[in-house]
């Protein structure tokens, strides 16, 4: 069943770099706590992920804290290594954060887990926009397919406005 309005952010570890290396982090602690921004792309370095969706996120981070959002958080079912290098080549800084789910826990928790195995690619994020306010959903914005559209930093803008 996909997460929907109103339900709390499932609790599972998930892996971030940070400035002192590799850190397991509870999405309660990281995504419990204030107006998060949570988006989710199918895989890093993938085309529209890198071209649109992530450096949307980075554009816009200002213009997203001024709203009352503390934090912003991208996820995609890869492992922390590619996560970090997507992070440094995006020059992400500390506007926005990015999580690996490694083993997809928290795309298939959320019900938000996409088969991509036609394409060589196992089992993915669908790509979503969520606003969280301690843990629980209060906008939640999925793709049809791999579209783009709904949960670009755009929308999620225009939702908050």
């Amino acid at each position: 069943m996909t997460i929907a309005i109103g339900d709390r952010i499932p609790d599972v570890q998930l892996r971030m770099i940070t400035d002192h290396g590799v850190e397991v982090a509870s999405t309660a602690d990281v995504l419990g706590k204030g107006r998060v921004v949570l988006f989710g792309m199918p895989a890093a370095f993938s085309g529209p992920c890198s071209d649109t969706h992530l450096p949307g996120y980075l554009v816009h981070a200002d213009e997203l804290s001024a709203l009352g959002v503390d934090r912003i958080f991208g996820v995609a079912v890869n492992d922390h290594h590619a996560m970090g290098a997507w992070a440094r080549s995006q020059g992400l800084g500390d506007k926005v954060t990015l999580l690996a789910d490694g083993n997809g826990e928290l795309a298939r928790a959320m019900g938000v887990d996409l088969d991509l195995s036609k394409f060589g690619m196992g089992t993915r994020n669908q790509r979503y926009a969520a606003v969280l306010q301690d843990g629980i959903v209060t906008h939640l914005a999925l793709e049809g397919g791999t579209g783009l559209e709904v949960s670009t930093a755009d929308a999620t803008l225009a939702a908050l406005s």
